[in-house]
């Protein structure tokens, strides 16, 4: 035998050692098998390439210190202290379990009394965020993944300057890698003229594998402490007049009012304080809220007054998926219907579970995807669940017109659910996510009628032709999925 095969065999060798001992971290590390499976493949099938990628990607760093907990207990306190302070708000038998679940997982309190204004385009929810900032008086504080340098972007930032050289304190958050395309002169004319700028866990080497693969996906906006922002819609032109050609994206956000904005407060100012490294826990920022709750945007599409609301948020670093045990928990809890919009559909097991067991009980679940995502490999990806769920009886929408970007669920004329959380791995396992889950009939009615107004704008899948489809399109759904759970 040759040097040069020695020298290969050699190195071959010393690979699949090192791609042994991988598998064996894995495995002690109990992760969900589906989740082990894919990566072995990934590095078996892939020398070297699925090495680097996994030690990109595949790293599981939950015990990682990212979060810092002594300022989410500080700002636990302020949120409690109000809490306990205003009536506490009663729920039916089938929402109050799911309002103690977050409550008790992740101190998620239901706040009562807020008014929730719901915006389902792009341009009116960019509307009325410039009027509340033009309308600010003590501090603006902004969190986007994405924050693109186009007119959408600019028109923000614009405002968010003028406030700072007004004197009012300004603080932005924005996702570095959510932004990678943005220039740095971008954020910089901002922190020139005053306003605080952080980015959430920069992605630099040699620090790279630590931080890549959990990203903070959260929209939140709290103006003086009194107004808030939360849902689906990033500040780009997509959302407002679309690009290239193309329509606007369909989204959905809610602005809200009363005491839930402290959820979004406390949310923002523990994301602040990973990425800045500052502090800000003043009571000034968690002001007594005074409304009038008769009193409505008419510029948003729906509106609606919640008798109690709870911001929740997800970790990659709890011991718990709170935000999806808790979309688990409507699907088993419904009676009647569960409708969801998602523009992905990646669903863990048990999400999985949940969908086909409530469906199989006779509950109307449906799910409304767009007909085609805004990345190919996770639409093939997302395709080959749907025989899954249809057959349960589900019902699969396809929306037609644009890219479908809401995550929506509504269930019962009780419960409406909406935020940054998608119906996939990454949501629910990697990702920072936050939201609103608003517990009010005639919301939940409208949401549901917007629903059903929507599907004359989709297509109803028929499970026997899906099936039935060419045998390359289902062959390669079906192998995207082996390795959903890295996507």
């Amino acid at each position: 035998m040759s040097t040069s095969w020695i020298v290969l065999l050699a190195l071959a060798s010393a690979y699949y050692v090192i791609v042994l001992s991988v598998v064996a971290v894995m495995v002690l590390e109990n992760r969900q098998p589906i989740k082990t499976v894919a990566w072995t493949l990934v590095l078996l099938f892939l020398p070297v390439v699925g090495l680097v990628v996994y030690a990109f990607f595949g790293r599981n760093l939950k015990r990682a210190n990212l979060v810092n907990r002594a300022i989410g207990v500080q700002l636990f306190r302020r949120s409690a202290h109000r809490f306990y302070r205003t009536d506490q708000p009663r729920l039916n038998d089938d929402v109050a379990v799911l309002a103690h679940f977050f409550r008790r997982q992740c101190a998620a309190f239901p706040f009562g009394d807020c008014t929730v204004d719901v915006h389902t385009e792009g341009t009116t929810m960019v509307e009325s965020l410039l009027a509340d900032i033009a309308a600010a008086e003590t501090h603006v504080h902004i969190e986007f993944y994405i924050w693109e340098n186009d007119n959408t972007g600019r028109r923000v930032r614009d405002a968010l300057v003028a406030k700072a050289r007004q004197g009012v304190a300004v603080r932005v958050v924005y996702d570095d890698v959510g932004c990678w395309n943005v220039p740095a002169q971008f954020f910089n004319q901002m922190a020139q003229a005053g306003v605080e700028v952080a980015a959430y866990l920069p992605v630099r080497f040699p620090k790279f594998t630590s931080k890549v693969n959990f990203r903070n996906h959260r929209k939140i906006v709290v103006v003086d402490g009194r107004v808030g922002y939360v849902g689906g819609m990033n500040l780009a032109d997509r959302y407002v007049c679309g690009t290239k050609g193309r329509p606007a994206w369909r989204d959905t956000h809610l602005r809200v009012r009363g005491d839930a904005v402290l959820g979004l407060q406390r949310a923002f100012l523990a994301d602040w304080h990973t990425a800045s490294g500052k502090m800000v826990n003043a009571p000034d920022y968690f002001p007594e809220q005074s409304i009038a709750l008769e009193t409505i945007d008419r510029k948003a599409q729906l509106s609606g007054r919640a008798t109690a609301m709870q911001i929740v948020t997800g970790i990659p670093l709890g011991p718990w998926p709170d935000v999806m045990q808790g979309l688990v928990l409507m699907l088993l809890r419904a009676r009647r219907y569960c409708y969801i919009q998602t523009p992905y559909f990646i669903p863990t097991d048990r999400v999985l579970f949940a969908m086909q067991t409530a469906a199989l009980a006779g509950v109307d679940v449906r799910l409304m995807l767009p007909h085609k995502a805004d990345n190919a490999m996770l639409s093939w990806a997302s395709r080959s669940y749907l025989a899954d769920v249809m057959r349960a009886g589900v019902k699969v929408y396809q929306f037609r017109p644009t890219f479908l970007h809401a995550k929506v669920w509504v269930m019962d004329d009780a419960v409406v659910s909406c935020g940054s959380v998608n119906v996939d791995f990454r949501s629910f396992e990697h990702n920072f996510e936050i939201q609103a889950f608003v517990y009010d009939a005639r919301l939940a009615r409208q949401m549901r009628r917007n629903f059903v107004e929507t599907q004359a704008d989709c297509r109803l899948l028929n499970l026997e032709r899906w099936t039935h489809r060419r045998l390359w399109v289902r062959l390669t759904e079906s192998f995207l999925r082996v390795i959903t759970p890295l996507l």
